[in-house]
């Protein structure tokens, strides 16, 4: 019959303990990007065209705070009253690694025209990885022809995502509008 000695129980008192403290950061919880990180991958990603940047990133810092996934992608849209956009990309967290994304949705409202955009999209409040696997809905403003900046925010369950896009195309209008984010592409807006 075996006994368990104190030199037993406090050797695995200090295993159980050791283990808690080195155990690497769980990879479901990504962690925070600073405002000046965010800025530099958008600089090179948006190229020429990345004067506006800057404030922009600011302003979305200043209301939600610091992203702690971001994705970097393009796509394309168009609008008669009735709309649908489409795009492809990746997604970038510190402790979960970096993941393609597509994300598709319908909008409907006041909005016409066609433009195609390279897209960043800020991400806070994402509890896992998982959780970006949703629709994501809001209010969406365009106003541009050829090219500009604009940012908007979509919600669900507490996550926040900050499309901001640069563009060429024609787009004037005010629509309702969601993004469905998906592993796979998908013709399926809904």
């Amino acid at each position: 019959m075996s006994t368990i000695t104190r030199r037993d129980w406090l050797g695995g008192a200090l295993a159980i303990g050791a283990f808690a403290f080195t155990r690497p950061a769980l990879a479901d919880a990504p962690a925070n990007y600073s405002l000046d990180e965010v800025i530099d991958n958008g600089h090179h990603f948006f190229g020429a065209v990345s004067r506006g940047l800057a404030e922009v990133v600011q302003e979305a810092g200043r209301r939600w705070g610091l992203p702690n996934a971001y994705i970097l992608g393009q796509e394309a849209s168009g609008a008669f009253v009735g709309g649908l956009r489409y795009g492809e990309g990746k997604m970038y967290t510190r402790n979960a690694g970096d993941q393609k994304i597509y994300w598709q949705g319908p909008s409907v409202g006041f909005d016409a025209g066609a433009d195609g955009d390279r897209t960043m999209m800020l991400v806070y409040n994402l509890p896992a990885v998982e959780a970006i696997f949703s629709r994501f809905g809001g209010i969406d403003g365009s106003a541009y022809f050829v090219g500009g900046f604009g940012f908007t925010a979509l919600g669900a369950d507490n996550v926040v995502v900050v499309p901001i896009r640069s563009g060429v195309g024609a787009r004037l209008g005010l629509n309702l509008s969601y993004l469905k984010f998906t592993p796979h592409a998908t013709w399926n807006p809904f």
